[in-house]
């Protein structure tokens, strides 16, 4: 039985069989199992007692470590039997919600606390900086420009050693005349990867292009097939109306296959423009007089006519 701090009994010991050792229960309501993990070791009450007084030195090991950068004490917490952790609002620019932390030590029979370190750590509300992220995790498809290097990792999965030299003249040559020149070769990991890629990209058979449509690529005639054990798959588009240069599925298609047959009918007739804003000038036909103009009216005068007597 364990004496709890009244001096009471507050639990019983229990034996397991086949072990050799006893579990003590802490009431009788827990159960034997030992815990997962073991809390930490509580300093005795006099070495707590100089843990606790040590956050005025915590607080002034700060200023003499980073000057007035110390802000509203937060607590402490407990390291181990000689040691805990006194912490403090940080007060630097940039630095919003991070908070000082001051372990201190201390033995039985000490009097005083001594500094063991002085750490600026991140609270629950410090902005972070985002995890770091390896180059090659960091570069995606488009970002290679003009001048841009980007080498193959060293062990690289997609490719694999090709034709090594011989030293023998007449073999080297027409290795390399068969193709078989390259230092690396794409590997079977490297061609599956590319394979599924392009059937899930935007030329497989599952693009919305390829749904709306009953024509396939393997039957146009615009495309080529590649080579290799790609070809028994995948193609290059060659129309400049469609996918031109990109690899394409042999079940993808679009509406601009070779064998789309043309519109029925020849569309609307033409007609000649006709502007009806605009005056018609009619021609008479011929032998037909045109019409006298009307004399004109002399306008008549109020004074009588002179007579020729005079």
């Amino acid at each position: 039985m364990t004496p709890g701090r009244s001096g009471q009994p507050t639990g019983v010991a229990a034996w397991k069989p086949g072990e050799a050792r006893l579990t003590v229960m802490d009431s009788l309501t827990e159960t034997c199992e030992p815990a997962e993990t073991a809390a930490p070791a509580e300093p005795s009450a006099e070495v707590a007692a100089v843990l606790v007084g040590a956050a005025e030195q915590a607080r002034e090991a700060i200023i003499e470590f980073s000057g007035e950068t110390v802000g509203d004490y937060l607590g402490m917490s407990v390291t181990d039997e000689a040691s805990a952790t006194h912490r403090f609002l940080a007060v630097m620019p940039g630095y919003q919600g991070w908070q000082w932390a001051v372990v201190v030590a201390a033995c039985p029979g000490a009097d005083h606390a001594t500094i063991s370190e002085v750490v600026l750590v991140p609270g629950p509300t410090a902005l972070l900086a985002p995890p770091w992220v390896p180059w090659d995790q960091r570069v995606k498809p488009g970002d290679l420009g003009p001048g841009d290097l980007l080498a193959p990792l060293p062990d690289d999965p997609r490719l694999v050693p090709g034709f090594v030299a011989t030293g023998d003249p007449l073999i080297d040559d027409t290795a390399v005349e068969v193709g078989f020149g390259r230092r690396r070769v794409l590997s079977s990991f490297g061609r599956d990867e590319a394979a599924q890629r392009w059937y899930d990209g935007e030329f497989g058979p599952e693009a919305a292009m390829a749904r709306s449509t009953k024509r396939m690529c393997r039957d146009c005639g615009f495309m080529v097939p590649l080579a290799g054990a790609l070809g028994v798959r995948f193609g290059v588009c060659c129309n400049e109306q469609s996918a031109d240069g990109r690899v394409v599925d042999f079940f993808y298609g679009c509406g601009a296959h070779s064998d789309t047959p043309a519109p029925p009918g020849s569309g609307s007739p033409m007609h000649e423009p006709y502007d009806d804003g605009v005056v018609e000038v009619v021609q008479n036909p011929a032998g037909e007089p045109e019409p006298a103009e009307p004399a004109a009216v002399q306008p008549e005068s109020s004074e009588p006519p002179a007579s020729a007597d005079g």
